[in-house]
């Protein structure tokens, strides 16, 4: 998957045919000027990083050679022995059209406008209803920490009640 990211910036692409020798003097000291000769294409010099749109500059030999290098939809290659030019996936490219069509649409479910949301995540060390969920015992538990924290509170002060005694006033006298 190299180069894929990146369109490599390149120049224009000419495609010769039977004047290579004179063409390819003529363009050799000109920078970014790539030469091809028809029988030798390459998919990478066409299509760089595999991105189409590359400038290509075809001369006549080699616009006419292109059907006897790579054959036509009726006849096979003649200089590629077995090679057949691949057929379209589709024969209609009016990919719109097909999908808006009556026979395509009554068949189609109809968008689903409900949204879903994602349910919220409670901590259910601080949501009593959520610790209920998950441990009905949880409120028994905490019914019965709160009394028995509310009996140690009343012990306490039962207990400083009783040794707490009133100070009786004394009253001394200076001679």
């Amino acid at each position: 998957m190299r180069n894929r990211p990146y369109v490599s910036r390149k120049g224009p692409l000419i495609v010769y045919g039977n004047e290579g020798a004179k063409l390819v003097k003529a363009f050799r000291n000109i920078p970014g000027i790539d030469l091809c000769h028809v029988e030798r294409l390459s998919l990478l010099k066409l299509a760089p990083g595999g991105h189409l749109g590359r400038f290509v500059v075809w001369t006549k030999s080699a616009f006419a050679k292109l059907e006897s290098v790579y054959g036509s939809f009726e006849m096979s290659s003649e200089m590629k022995k077995g090679y057949v030019l691949p057929r379209a996936k589709m024969v209609n490219a009016d990919l719109a059209r097909i999908i808006n069509s009556d026979e395509v649409q009554s068949v189609v479910r109809p968008i689903e406008m409900d949204v879903k949301r994602a349910v919220l995540k409670k901590n259910p060390l601080k949501n009593l209803n959520v610790m209920l969920k998950l441990n009905p015992y949880a409120k028994t538990a905490r019914r019965m920490s709160l009394l028995a924290e509310a009996e140690r509170v009343k012990s306490k002060n039962e207990k400083l009640e009783r040794k707490r005694k009133p100070i009786s006033k004394v009253v001394t006298f200076l001679l």
